[in-house]
């Protein structure tokens, strides 16, 4: 962090800053100029308030040398996070991990016909919410404990393995007592008492872009669970809004090579949420796998005209199956390959 003195600082300001920046504990190196001092502070760990310095008399404005997110950065860990699931299937490698199945939990009969189906068509995670947060409160709301419960009997018929969401502090534990990967939705990015709470866990977090949020926003909240001890963050870009209303959000593909550039932690997309039509998730699939996506979460019901929740933007049986031969085909030609099913349940 540069903090950039106003030309006329007297040497009382300059000196007031390089204290408080030694009372904080860290080191102050004033730089003189031609026309004004600059004070670098040495050390800053991501705990320093910035805003305390720029109120500071005669500073002028401060300058972020180092990202606002330590550990979910490049400068911390070079090499690409590998997050290993339990049937030997591992995130951020040279596969493709897809995570498909429907948007809720209905019923036994729909989540087994779509553990069926979408593990037929090569997935490898069944994806189904058990709790659903919904922004009318007379939609849908899922099937709670017992949605659970069907999700393992389905994991149990099929061996894919679960990821679910979890809503608040007191699902958490119950979520994380069945599912395989924890989600943390859009809607919780930046419900940092949760994020907090997954960081105090050791299984993996799929963590959705909010619906407004910068790419800074969703790292320094991976940052949070990092910080709490957890590694093991999957981030992933579902679109965000837009002033256009042609798509449910802009499906940010870019996003997909800049997480890449700035964090080593892997990314999947969710190209359902994304544009919010089935016609138009299979073409941002492949373009997400050509941009270098780790993972793919696809919304997929065996009845999407019947479907709870999401119905239009989930994708029918047949459609999924030629999809997944479509993303095939584009990840063997980037040098990747779609991950199958594991031998470890």
């Amino acid at each position: 962090m540069l903090i950039v003195m106003k030309q006329d600082a007297t040497p009382e300001e300059i000196s007031g800053v390089v204290s408080i920046i030694a009372a904080m504990g860290y080191e102050a190196r004033p730089m003189p100029g031609r026309q004004r001092t600059t004070v670098g502070l040495v050390g800053n760990d991501g705990r320093v308030d910035s805003s305390t310095i720029a109120g500071l008399s005669g500073v002028a404005e401060i300058i972020h040398v180092s990202k606002p997110y330590k550990q979910v950065s490049r400068e911390w860990q070079l090499e690409p996070t590998r997050i290993p699931l339990p049937d030997g299937t591992v995130v951020g490698d040279r596969e493709v991990v897809v995570m498909a199945g429907p948007c809720s939990v209905e019923s036994e009969e729909q989540i087994l016909a779509a553990a069926r189906l979408v593990k037929a068509a090569g997935a490898t995670v069944l994806r189904g919410g058990a709790f659903k947060p919904r922004s009318s409160p007379y939609s849908f709301q899922g099937l709670g404990r017992r949605g659970l419960e069907l999700l393992d009997l389905a994991r149990q018929e099929t061996g894919l393995l679960i990821v679910t969401e979890a809503m608040d502090l007191d699902g958490l534990e119950l979520v994380a007592e069945t599912a395989d990967i924890i989600q943390v939705g859009a809607r919780s990015m930046q419900n940092y008492p949760l994020l907090k709470e997954c960081g105090r866990l050791r299984k993996p977090i799929l963590l959705k872009r909010g619906l407004a949020a910068t790419i800074t926003e969703l790292l320094l909240s991976a940052e949070y669970i990092l910080a709490a001890g957890n590694p093991n963050v999957i981030l992933c870009e579902r679109g965000i809004r837009s002033f256009d209303p042609t798509t449910r959000n802009l499906f940010d593909i870019a996003a997909i090579a800049v997480v890449h550039g700035l964090s080593h932690l892997p990314i999947v997309a969710d190209p359902s949420h994304g544009t919010g039509h089935r016609d138009m998730v299979p073409a941002m699939a492949r373009a997400a796998v050509a941009a270098g996506a780790d993972g793919l979460l696809v919304e997929v019901h065996p009845n999407p005209e019947r479907a709870l929740s999401d119905g239009g933007q989930s994708l029918y049986p047949e459609q999924f199956d030629k999809m997944m031969r479509e993303v095939a085909a584009i990840a063997e030609v980037i040098g990747r390959s779609l991950a199958t099913v594991g031998t470890v349940v």
